[in-house]
């Protein structure tokens, strides 16, 4: 089976796009909740602060949240992955590929396909 080696092209997409997340989330939870602090400074309501303070601790382990994500699917590939050395090798790309695209994802599988 060479499935994550016949995919690595769309396990680096992927691996980038979590890549991306992993940057872009925490400005946004910065700057929203830098100007819902604000809104709730600014017009000194008691029930503002408390409202702004739980949608930014929600908006917060949403975030951790993402972090986890290759995690996640680093556990299912091991219980998926773990029968035979072959099996073990693909699993081990796919998990390269997710987590460092730009590494050791090895994507010489399908190079023949795409240029």
């Amino acid at each position: 089976m060479e499935f994550c080696y016949k995919t690595a092209k769309v396990w680096q997409i992927v691996g980038y796009g979590l890549l991306i997340l992993k940057i872009v989330i925490p400005i946004i939870l910065i700057v929203l909740g830098v100007i819902d602090f604000g809104k709730a400074a600014i017009s000194s309501d008691e029930k503002m602060i408390k409202n702004a303070s739980v949608t930014f601790l929600k908006r917060v382990i949403a975030g951790v949240a993402i972090f986890f994500i290759p995690t996640i699917i680093d556990v299912a590939f091991k219980f998926i992955g773990g029968f035979t050395s072959d099996m073990q090798a693909d699993y081990l790309n796919c998990i390269s590929c997710l987590t460092s695209p730009n590494g050791d994802c090895d994507t010489s599988y399908d190079e023949g396909i795409f240029k």
